[in-house]
Order: structure tokens, then C-alpha cells, then sequence
């Protein structure tokens, strides 16, 4: 027998097993993924009044778009979606410029006291002094009860300069080099280099930052009194407690409870899912402009050359 001509079934039906094994757990993981959703957009398209008895998936059993204009009454939504837009473009663009920046001062080499430096900024990570005495930082600054008070205390976040700076020590330090001997400031080099360079960690450390805002409801529920500064996220979710709440009081009503929701158009789980759908569709709609960059980002780091 010709060695060009040798088979090996063994091998041939193990590698058949694993690709077909490989293919069924994506598939798995893909329907865990887009099930969960269908069903929420089941829910949110779905009348409120039918979908109380339950027994709806992923097809609406009566489609209705009252779930949405629910959550379009409410009456500071749109003062709300403002301060929410605001909050997520000044806050992410601002904060990663500065978090930018202090990841690529850890990253030069020659820095002084850089040890001590990465160390004392390591050490915030450890230890945190609680809610308490955080508001009473906040009320000390005078940032209660203002729209910066959504913006200034998340301007730096130390897990992303940490991995800003694992990724600015992958670019080619040669370069800069270069730079410097040609009189080109540090501040220029940043600007010019570092951040065309990193556009992927960039674009990755955006979209983390602007979700944070955008879904950020804690903010507004806490520190926040005057119904005119909260962002969407919080009025939707006083929205969505107080309509809870109201389900919560009927179901106590026992033997008569589904007579007594016969008399709510909405209730808590069918605008619960249609908040779900307001509240992450800018992100939707955001996500297919930056997913080669989201990408490239993600993965820097992974494969070593």
C-alpha cells in the first residue's frame, strides 16, 4: 500500500465527533443567546391583560403595542433621555481620554515613581469605604443634587487603565522613540500616535463605559432627589416599581385576582420587557458601527507573536 493512499478511520470519525460536538455546543450557546430575547420581545409586543395568565415564549398571542406607549407617557421621559444622552457622550468621552492618558504615562518605561504610582492605583481596587460615607464624599463636593454627580465620580475606572496600559505596551515602544528624538512632545505623541494606534482598545473601553452610563440607574435613585435630573434608566425604573407594585397588590386579591386584572391594561412583566427593549436598542443600534473595533479590542492580548 502506497502511503499516499493510507487512511485512518479512527482518526477520521474523531475529528467528524468533535467538529460535529464543536458545532453543537455553539448552536447551544447561539439559542441560549437568542431564545432569552425572542422571548422578551414576545412579552413587550404582547398585551399586557393576556400576558398576566402567562403561557407566552416567543410568538405574541396578542400583539399590542401598549406596553410602549406606557413607557412613552411618562412624563419626564424626555428630560430624562436628555440627561441620559448628555451623561454617556460627555462622561465617556472625557473619561477615557483621561484614563487614556494616565495609562500611557504608567506605560513609559523611564517614568519616575512609576512602581509606587501603579501600586497606589492598584490599591483602590482592594478596599472600598461603602455607601455611606461615599454619599457623604459627594455631599461634601456639592455634587448631590447635580447632573455632574453622574459624570465627575466615574471619570476613572482602574480595571480600564490597567488594561489601557496592557495594551499600550504591546505598541511598538520604537516608535516613540523615534518621536521624541525628533522634538515631538509627549502630549503630541499621545495624541498622534498612541490613540490612532489603539483604536480597537479604544473603541472596546468606550462601549463598556458608554453601557455604564446608559444603563446606570443607582446613580439616579440615590443621590439624586428632583425627578428633572434623573436619566432614562432611573425613571423607567421607577416606572416599572410602581407598576409592580400595583401587580403585587392585585395577586394578593386571591380567588378573584384575574377579574381584578381584567381591569389593567399593563402590567409589571409585559412593560418590565418593553423597558428592557427601550432602555438597550441606542446600544443595538450603536453596536454594528464599532464591532470591528470591538473585536480587535477584545482579543488584544490573547495571541502572543
Amino acid at each position: 500500500m502506497k502511503l499516499g493512499e493510507c487512511k485512518m478511520p479512527g482518526v477520521t470519525k474523531h475529528n467528524r465527533f468533535n467538529n460535529f460536538l464543536f458545532h453543537l455546543i455553539v448552536v447551544l450557546l447561539c439559542l441560549s443567546i437568542i431564545l432569552p430575547f425572542l422571548h422578551i420581545l414576545a412579552l413587550a409586543f404582547n398585551s399586557g391583560r393576556d400576558a398576566a395568565p402567562g403561557g407566552i415564549w416567543f410568538i405574541p398571542r396578542q400583539f399590542s403595542l401598549e406596553n410602549f406607549q406606557e413607557v412613552f407617557k411618562e412624563q419626564n421621559l424626555v428630560t430624562g433621555l436628555g440627561i441620559s444622552v448628555f451623561r454617556t457622550v460627555l462622561g465617556t468621552v472625557v473619561g477615557v481620554f483621561l484614563m487614556a492618558m494616565t495609562a500611557w504615562a504608567l506605560s513609559i518605561p523611564d517614568l519616575p515613581f512609576k512602581g509606587t504610582i501603579t501600586f497606589f492605583i492598584f490599591f483602590t481596587m482592594l478596599f472600598k469605604g461603602g455607601e455611606v460615607p461615599y454619599y457623604m464624599v459627594l455631599s461634601t463636593l456639592n455634587l448631590t443634587e447635580t447632573i455632574w454627580v453622574y459624570i465627575l465620580p466615574s471619570l476613572y475606572s482602574v480595571t480600564n487603565i490597567l488594561l489601557l496600559r496592557s495594551s499600550f505596551q504591546q505598541l511598538p515602544m520604537s516608535v516613540f522613540e523615534a518621536a521624541r528624538i525628533d522634538g515631538m512632545s509627549e502630549f503630541n505623541i499621545f495624541l498622534r500616535l498612541v490613540i490612532p494606534m489603539s483604536k480597537p482598545t479604544i473603541a472596546t473601553i468606550s462601549l463598556f463605559t458608554a453601557v455604564g452610563h446608559w444603563n446606570d440607574w443607582f446613580a439616579g435613585t440615590f443621590y439624586v432627589r428632583s425627578e428633572s435630573l434623573k436619566p432614562l434608566a432611573t425613571i423607567l425604573q421607577d416606572m416599572l416599581t410602581r407598576q409592580q407594585g400595583l401587580s403585587d397588590i392585585l395577586l394578593r386579591g386571591g380567588a378573584n385576582v384575574y377579574q381584578q386584572l381584567d381591569a389593567v391594561e399593563i402590567t409589571g412583566q409585559s412593560l418590565q420587557m418593553a423597558t428592557i427593549i427601550v432602555v438597550i436598542l441606542p446600544i443595538v443600534i450603536l453596536y454594528p458601527f464599532i464591532q470591528r473595533y470591538f473585536v480587535e479590542g477584545i482579543t488584544i492580548g490573547s495571541v502572543k507573536e
